[in-house]
């Protein structure tokens, strides 16, 4: 029978004026190729068909009110085949849960009175193009058909039957197909209501209008996935989608939400194509493994094509390492680890909280081929589920496939499992059927079946309307309800599938609504590890290490120390402990630094400390000896007035050694400014004002007789303490200039390069170039002195003492060329402090200690050891001493050059025999007022 061409120019024409302004060039050329499809669809139509009859690839059940149904019954097909194999638990289960759903309904007395549902169930095959084609079957009652050209051979009218309306649709289940077949139903206003769709793109209620859904969009889903990632404290995954709206949105989704809440890094995202080539699989566990430290991959992929990785991952690296995070396509479904479960061992996977329907598995474990004939492909599923042939003739001897008796039972015979989407699909049946109920109510009150207003043609826009506002407890027990954008709120489960003792099973341990909850004792990973595999991009940093971050990856990073005094703030910043303080071992934290001093226990301390007892012991011991023999003639000879100031400046020398070592105060610091270069000046005044006056008489004696003005004792004393004065009035500005004389901690003095060894030093805020100018004073008298020992080398050394004054004075000088070195030369060692305490404090012993040895222990000696010498000798006057003197240089010109100034005349050779015997070794001192 010939097609007339004019419906068909008439659905092109209706369908460019359905765009309308509101849709878009693409939207118009969509409806245009569709519609050539469309003619093919026509012509079935115009067959004459008897009811209940069964259309290729579909189910038709009849009833007052039809709706349709979309089911992957088959998988994709392959090689230019549309259908591959049959599905059992997405498509069969699916199917049978909708013709269940049916059923209930028609036997609920409450629920649509005296109104029959019908339906008209289609197989899209797993694929969009395919379930397009198909859905066309839906909208053929909608198109006006002319038949006025349609003529019957025998003359007489044509008879032909309108294809019943579908008022709603239940479907679909992948989301690629239902976008496609949304964009077609929408421009005829037949409302979808999908049990298994979840790509967040159909909650664009602007393009899918017409669509609503009972389970929750991936925006929940990948919320819940991005959840258990941060639990499980993984930071680095991979992503794998199915190429078409359900991987594509499902991964953004995931992507856009690990970002917003932070701590997630994608390593790579692989896209499946729609027709995977030989060996796309391959490739991709390839690339996969291109980032080993990305074990977790997260998939939003078609249960096929899940089946398909997991067999590729096999192949090529055996289980154990990636960790699979799958979304609701594989949920809790067998097909996918089927034959490889040692693969899909660990996997957790997410699906909307559900709940095995018991009445669904009594219906089902029920059906046989003989009560079950209204499901055109339930032969097809009893021969792949016993693995049994219907047809004799389908048998290939040597296969081992047996033929079928038809006494086989499910459950029995084989085993059986309910599907996770069954109580969607029974919701989405019963969502539609609520929303006719009260629909019916509505515009038929009062009236039992259908009345004119529904009969006549239901308005998918109001019927849409009903849809959104249902809200009823679901066949599991939960509220089936729509918001604004006809999406179910987020309830999940989580499974993971295990393996214990050889048995398989999907195991739920946790669940989210609105948020994560885990039960962490329940979850095990391969080989039965409690351990959580681990999936970052970079290892922790060790303590004290901050995190470089990887430009444009803030999950991976490099890890640097904080070194020097750097100690670690936050996990990308170090920075630099305060001066006092040090970082820690770790490096994590910053530490006081150690505080030291001159403890009294420390070898530096031990040995000024031991010469300075023995150095005051033996000041002691002489001031004793020359007060208990203070009248005798060598103490007298001695000057005892500048002898007792010389032995005070002796003694505060060797005291000045405990100043030092003490812990500085501000009483101790005072008393260091006061009595360190006091005790020096003392001494060297003393010894100054000694030669001076030896000096003096000889110079006076070059030149007359009389004697040199300021040479009595009393003048002495005052010559000695005015240049005494000068050291205490520096010392008076001093502390007119800093009066506060504080003990301080210098932690920049034993600041080294290694924090460990950092120091702080406590000490006196007395400065190197202070402490020089302390001692300066005392070395400019030091340096006078030894001049005027010089320059008095040339007396006879039967004179006064001028000799032992000379020794001393060059030994001091000794003592502090080698002191100035050493103080200075060690001012960057890390033991500054004490070499140059020690150091000072010795060379100040030894100072005196030449002082006190030099000139007093032979006069000691003397008084002690050899009483009989300490007796008065012949005076003579000054006249007679100073002209002997004149004479010994005026006879021996070349005296003064003898070794120490070793002058001697005739003479006092004479003279000196007379007075001594030929035994005594010592020589007195006349005792003239000098």
């Amino acid at each position: 029978m010939p097609v007339p061409r004019g419906p068909l120019i008439d659905f092109i024409t209706w369908s460019r004026r359905g765009c309308g302004k509101s849709s878009s060039c693409s939207c118009q050329w969509l409806i245009v190729g569709v519609s050539v499809l469309l003619l093919a669809a026509a012509s079935l139509a115009a067959k004459p068909r008897a009811p209940g009859h069964t259309h290729l690839n579909s189910i038709r059940i009849d009833g007052d009110i039809s709706l349709g149904g979309l089911f992957p019954v088959h998988a994709r097909g392959h090689n230019g085949k549309a259908c591959g194999e049959l599905k059992k638990e997405k498509g069969i289960h699916r199917l049978e849960a909708m013709l269940f759903a049916l059923d209930r309904i028609n036997n609920d007395n409450e629920l649509l009175p005296n109104i029959t549902l019908g339906a008209r169930i289609l197989d899209t095959c797993s694929r969009d193009t395919h379930a397009l084609e198909q859905s066309l079957t839906f909208v053929q009652a909608l198109i006006e058909k002319d038949s006025t050209d349609v003529k019957c051979l025998s003359g007489g009218p044509p008879i032909i039957t309108k294809p019943e309306r579908v008022v709603g649709v239940i479907g679909a289940s992948s989301s690629s197909v239902s976008i496609m077949v949304a964009n077609i139903l929408r421009l005829f206003k037949i409302p979808q209501v999908s049990y298994a769709s979840t790509a967040p793109e159909l909650s664009d209620n602007t393009r899918y209008d017409y669509f609503s859904r009972v389970v929750p969009p991936d925006t929940y889903q990948a919320q819940a996935m991005v959840d258990i990632v941060k639990f499980m404290r993984w930071n680095y995954v991979s992503t794998v989608a199915s190429e078409g709206s359900y991987g594509e949105s499902g991964v953004d989704a995931f992507i856009q939400k690990s970002r917003e809440d932070g701590g997630v890094c994608i390593a790579q995202s692989v896209k499946i194509p729609r027709e995977p080539k030989p060996g796309e699989f391959d490739k991709i566990i390839n690339r996969l493994r291109d980032n080993p430290n990305a074990r977790v991959v997260i998939l939003f992929a078609s249960e096929d094509d899940i089946r398909r990785l997991l067999q590729a991952a096999k192949n090529a690296s055996g289980p154990g390492h990636f960790i699979w995070i799958g979304s609701d396509s594989w949920g809790s479904k067998i097909a996918p680890v089927l034959h490889q479960e040692e693969m899909g061992e660990g996997a957790i996977t997410i699906l909307p909280k559900r709940q095995s329907i018991k009445g669904f598995d009594r219906y089902f474990i029920s059906r046989t081929l003989d009560n079950n004939r209204r499901n055109i492909w339930f032969a097809e599923f009893w021969e792949d589920n016993f693995q049994c042939k219907l047809s004799r003739h389908a048998l290939k001897k040597g296969s081992g496939i047996k033929k079928c008796t038809n006494h086989e039972r499910i459950g029995k015979d084989s085993n059986y499992e309910q599907e996770g989407k069954v109580q969607f699909v029974i919701d989405a049946v019963y969502a539609m059927a609520h929303a006719l109920h009260n629909m019916h109510k509505e515009l038929c009150p009062g009236r039992v079946g259908l009345c004119p207003a529904m009969d006549n043609g239901i308005n998918g826009s109001m019927l849409l309307r009903y849809i959104r506002k249902v809200n009823f407890t679901g066949i599991a027990g939960n509220p089936v309800v729509f918001n604004v954008n006809g999406d179910a709120p987020g309830r999940y489960e989580i499974f993971q599938y295990q393996i214990r003792n050889h048995t398989k099973e999907y195991k739920i341990v946790g669940h989210w609504t609105d948020q994560l909850h885990l039960n962490v004792r329940d979850i095990r990973w391969p080989g039965g590890s409690r351990e959580v595999p681990t999936s970052i991009c970079s290892q922790p940093c060790r303590p004290g290490e901050r995190k470089k971050s990887v430009k444009g990856m803030p999950c991976c990073w490099h890890c640097e120390r904080c070194d020097g005094y750097q100690y670690l703030a936050d996990t990308h910043t170090c920075k630099m402990c305060r001066f006092d303080l040090r970082p820690n071992e770790n490096h994590t934290a910053c530490q006081p630094i150690p505080i030291i001093k001159l403890e009294w226990s420390s070898p530096w301390a031990v040995i000024p400390v031991f010469i300075a007892i023995l150095g005051i012991s033996a000041t002691f011991f002489v001031v004793i000896t020359f007060v208990r023999y203070n009248d005798t003639p060598i103490v007298k000879a001695s000057g005892r007035e500048l002898s007792y100031v010389l032995l005070t400046g002796i003694f505060l020398c060797y005291a000045t050694t405990f100043l030092m070592i003490s812990t500085p105060d501000v009483g101790v610091c005072s008393l260091r400014r006061i009595f360190l270069g006091l005790g020096m000046s003392i001494s060297y005044a003393a010894m100054l004002t000694k030669t001076n006056r030896i000096y003096r008489i000889f110079e006076q004696g070059n030149k007359s007789v009389s004697a040199p003005r300021f040479i009595s004792p009393a003048s002495q004393l005052v010559i000695t303490f005015s240049l005494i004065g000068v050291q205490l009035l520096g010392v008076c500005i001093w502390f007119g200039m800093d009066p506060s004389p504080l003990a301080i901690i210098d932690y920049e003095d034993q600041r080294t390069a290694n924090p460990d060894l950092a120091r702080g030093v406590l000490k006196c805020d007395i400065s190197d170039l202070s402490l020089i100018c302390q001692l300066g004073y005392s070395m400019i008298l030091m340096v006078t002195c030894t001049v005027y020992a010089i320059k008095t080398r040339g007396v006879p050394e039967t004179f006064n003492e001028a000799k032992p004054i000379g020794f001393t004075m060059y030994t001091t000088c000794i003592i502090w060329l080698a002191f100035i070195p050493i103080f200075f030369g060690t001012s960057q060692s890390a033991e500054k402090m004490y070499i140059q305490t020690t150091t000072l404090t010795i060379s100040v012993s030894l100072s005196a200690s030449v002082s006190l040895g030099l000139l007093y222990m032979p006069k000691v000696y003397v008084v002690l050891v050899h009483p009989e010498q300490n007796v008065p000798k012949r005076k003579r006057s000054l006249k007679a001493v100073v002209t002997a003197a004149a004479m010994s240089n005026k006879f021996n010109p070349k005296g003064g050059l003898r070794p120490n100034g070793e002058a001697k005349s005739e003479l006092c050779e004479s003279l000196e025999t007379q007075a001594l015997s030929s035994k005594q070794t010592y020589i007195s001192y006349s005792n003239h007022a000098i």
